[in-house]
């Protein structure tokens, strides 16, 4: 996956990006990388698509993503304050936290009982959801560009004609017998 320029400011961008790595880590694109902290090997939400995904309107986040990058920058600041951390002010204060401490934070705002959990949890299953289903993008043409959660997945390709098939039975046995007015596209004729 590349880089492509998103339609927030560069720290809304990065601060993003930083809570998304959090979420699905993955592995530093180039050395100056301050938004993906390298915590695993391999390509994570980032990588995936994270940004992307959350910009798209069907998510309904679009027009409180400056909210959530405010407000998440506002509790690394407090966070940094409380233990006694103090942040490189090159970056937004998220992205100037190390990933143990991004993490510590993401799974205080996510705990049960805290007052903005339900907005975090949001956040987190869409930059999770980019990884695993890349739902930003036509499986297909995902699948063709190599999406790293669904390659990491093992998700199968299609067939030549892009649709998936399926000639083994999960189960290894049929659930029930095909219908005898079945056409050859899976439709009732």
């Amino acid at each position: 996956m590349t880089s492509v320029q998103h339609g927030g400011s560069p720290d809304r961008n990065i601060t993003l990006e930083a809570f998304a790595d959090t979420i699905v880590p993955g592995e530093k694109r180039s050395a100056d990388d301050r938004a993906v902290a390298g915590a695993a090997p391999g390509p994570g939400a980032v990588a995936a698509g994270a940004l992307e995904l959350l910009e798209t309107p069907a998510t309904g986040l679009v027009d409180a993503l400056d909210d959530y990058v405010f407000s998440l920058n506002g509790h690394a600041t407090g966070h940094a304050e409380r233990y006694g951390l103090r942040l490189d002010t090159d970056v937004p204060p998220f992205v100037a936290l190390s990933h143990e401490e991004r993490t510590a934070l993401v799974a205080a705002l996510v705990a049960p009982g805290h007052p903005e959990r339900e907005l975090w949890v949001l956040l987190a299953l869409f930059c999770n959801m980019a990884f695993d289903t890349g739902a930003h993008l036509h499986t297909a043409e995902a699948i063709a560009a190599g999406h790293p959660g669904l390659s990491a997945i093992g998700f199968s390709a299609p067939d030549a004609d892009g649709l998936w098939r399926f000639p083994a039975f999960s189960y290894n046995r049929p659930l029930a017998r095909l219908h005898p007015d079945t056409a050859p596209s899976g439709s009732l004729a």
